[in-house]
């Protein structure tokens, strides 16, 4: 059995005033996205699910922090499940993944070293660990990026998005080693 984590035992954040109808509104901006991106990579990608093991059931929490919804993810390929949660409805998790959404992004694609953005605080992890290595060691076994997939999937307005998320994210760390 797993262990479920309440994303409320690993943060108390205030709730500044009209946040919940902003991440409503955000969640429901993005939902047609992540479900258009979650079914082009199960399709494209099917021995993802096998080397999940066990944890193809289990509830991912990703945080990205610094947006007003977070990312609920069951990676079970007969009822995959992608969304946008708004920060006053998160679920219950098996795990929680909690961090900047740039460098989540360089994580997806193995171009961050997730040890290094764990020990630096950079990356936060809670919950049930085996879980995250698994679906970490399931990404790293993928040919090619989801992230570039996932912008090819939009043409060239989503290639330029991601060009331009990938150039942030590196003036920031940039910014933040100098």
């Amino acid at each position: 059995m797993q262990h479920m984590v309440s994303p409320t035992q690993t943060t108390n954040r205030p709730k500044p005033p009209g946040q919940a109808i902003v991440s409503r509104l955000a969640c429901l901006a993005v939902q047609p996205i992540l479900a258009r991106v979650v079914r082009r990579v199960a399709q494209e990608h099917p021995a993802l699910f096998a080397r999940l093991g066990p944890y193809q059931n289990a509830d991912f929490l990703i945080d990205l922090i610094e947006l007003p919804f977070a990312l609920h993810l069951r990676p079970d390929p007969q009822n995959l499940s992608f969304r946008a949660v708004p920060r006053s409805m998160l679920p219950d998790a098996t795990a929680v993944i909690r961090g900047r959404f740039l460098l989540l992004l360089e994580l997806v694609d193995a171009e961050q070293d997730g040890d290094a953005a764990f020990f630096s605080r950079d990356l936060e992890i809670t919950g049930d660990t085996e879980a995250v290595v698994r679906l970490r060691n399931a990404l790293d076994d993928m040919d090619g990026s989801i992230a570039q997939e996932a912008a090819d999937m939009f043409g060239p307005p989503g290639r330029a998005i991601l060009s331009r998320l990938r150039r942030n994210y590196q003036e920031v760390e940039g910014a933040t080693a100098s």
